[in-house]
């Protein structure tokens, strides 16, 4: 009891001295009271405010870094009390350390912890809130660095594989503020989903964790950080969502341009400034979007000789100066894949789609704008055993041997009609797989291979064979049919024999190889 009134009449005098004693003493006071502990104590501690400066206005981004590390790594084993939200748009429970209590953390060894401060600035409502990092003093040289290093990678990460992902299409303004609009990015597809061939689904992963994790490669070889991308194939061999499987795989958003709405190459550019690090720029149907090819076929004009030179002024007049016209040109399309432009972000993937590659000018996708070229065509026997999987819940069937015959003789589908089958007869298993058969098989009596239809690739049936559909490198590499700016027509011995050419412009310092 006497050590109780002792103390009782400690705090009464400090109460006094407070109410007794200037501001500025007790300031002096407390301060000299913290550089003793400081002095005694074998800890350091730093603290990480909220806001840089006195007037709050810019935001410590270290501080938001910190918050995020927290919530990655889960702080409920270590802190007692902590509060949890979640916003409308996500399912994810968001985790903050509650106020003036502390988080345990461990780094190289070394026991570390974080307390989270929140107070009440007086005469006001708002509140001043701060991180204070404790570490051991006789390490904070050899360890604060590393540690706010560590805590910054993680946090990055963190956010990119937790943050609401967007849809943007352009408005049609991209000269002013902002170009584009956007909506949430909730496209379900996934390269589990995909009606791909095991060692394609490999090799485009395997590509895009290598560009991902290639920051430090493509800063020491001077090449801008970007990648591109063209998918070709027949109507519904599933470009799109391979390129939704790919924005969910990387955790980017997508930029979805549509080239009808820019008015000019100036538009065009200042609509690649307003994108984003860490995303996906689509142009679909390249081809069909503008006539790119003006341009070429007018200087091509110009430099013939011909004995009615009117017609060439017509043509002249008529065609005239893309910029002039007010028009997006080829040369501001070269300028947006892979000129001086493009290197305005960073961890940026450029896509083309097309149903007909050969109709797409080569100085679009030579290498270097377009370093991958991937073809989607009908589903092989493989691709057709996931779409009956993600349809019908079927691993096995007694008809899937009939299938796989129906494909080898030229009866293959592709995705989208296999689906729409699958879809109409869900629910009953052995009528779906009949209308598949009886939908092959109504192919190969109409001419199969033979006989061209829109769902195939021009002169080439395409199957999803792990060996014919990936080819990186420039357009001389192709064997097409004779198209727009000509190919060479080869023969193929089989419907799935195709000559590839496999070459990796992006290799991690850890020897990891892409597609």
């Amino acid at each position: 009891m006497e050590i109780l009134s002792q103390m009782w009449s400690f705090l009464g005098l400090l109460t006094v001295l407070q109410n007794v004693l200037p501001s500025q003493l007790l300031s002096l006071l407390h301060s000299f009271y913290e550089s003793l502990q400081d002095l005694f104590s074998p800890y350091s501690y730093f603290e990480i405010p909220e806001f840089n400066g006195y007037c709050g206005v810019d935001v410590n981004d270290l501080y938001r870094h910190v918050n995020l590390y927290l919530n990655s790594v889960n702080p409920a084993s270590t802190c007692r009390r902590l509060s949890l939200s979640r916003s409308k748009s996500s399912n994810r429970i968001s985790f903050t350390v509650a106020p003036n209590h502390t988080v345990q953390d461990s780094f190289n060894g070394h026991s570390l912890s974080w307390t989270h401060h929140v107070d009440t600035v007086q005469e006001s409502l708002e509140e001043k809130r701060s991180f204070t990092l404790k570490l051991p003093k006789r390490h904070r040289q050899t360890l604060l660095s590393p540690y706010l290093d560590h805590v910054t990678s993680r946090a990055e990460e963190f956010e990119r594989i937790s943050r609401e992902r967007r849809l943007f299409t352009n408005n049609g303004h991209g000269s002013y503020e902002s170009g584009w609009v956007s909506v949430p990015f909730r496209h379900p597809s996934t390269f589990e989903t995909l009606a791909l061939e095991p060692e394609l689904k490999k090799q485009i992963m395997e590509d895009l964790t290598a560009f991902a994790n290639g920051k430090e490669f493509y800063h020491r070889v001077g090449r801008a950080w970007k990648r591109g991308y063209l998918l070709y194939g027949p109507p519904g061999s599933g470009k799109s969502s391979l390129i939704a499987a790919m924005a969910n795989h990387l955790c980017y958003d997508v930029y979805d341009l549509e080239l009808t709405k820019v008015t000019d190459n100036s538009e065009l550019r200042a609509l690649l400034i307003q994108t984003t690090n860490r995303s996906i720029v689509v142009i679909e149907d390249i081809d069909c979007s503008v006539d790119l090819t003006a341009d070429r076929i007018l200087k091509t004009t110009r430099t013939k000789r011909s004995s009615h030179p009117s017609s060439i002024k017509d043509m002249v007049s008529r065609s005239g100066n893309g910029e002039e016209n007010g028009r997006v040109t080829l040369s501001g399309l070269l300028n947006f894949t892979d000129g001086l432009w493009s290197c305005c972000g960073e961890e940026r993937i450029i896509v083309f789609t097309t149903n007909h590659r050969e109709n797409v000018d080569p100085a679009l996708v030579r290498c270097g704008r377009m370093d991958v070229h991937v073809n989607l065509g009908t589903c092989g026997t493989h691709a057709f055993k996931v779409l009956a999987k993600n349809y019908l819940g079927i691993e096995s069937h007694a008809l899937f041997d009939v299938v796989e015959s129906c494909i080898r003789s030229g009866g293959a589908l592709t995705p989208a009609q296999i689906g729409e089958v699958l879809l109409r007869n869900r629910g009953n298993v052995d009528l779906a797989m009949k209308e598949v058969v009886s939908a092959m098989q109504a192919k190969i009596l109409a001419g199969g291979g033979a006989h061209r239809e829109v769902m195939e690739c021009d002169e080439i049936v395409v199957t999803r064979s792990p060996e014919s559909v990936v080819v990186v490198g420039s357009p001389e590499n192709w064997d097409s049919s004779p198209g727009k700016y000509g190919g060479r027509k080869r023969k193929e011995g089989s419907k799935s024999n195709f000559l590839v050419r496999l070459r990796s412009l992006t290799k991690s310092d850890s020897g990891r190889r892409g597609v």
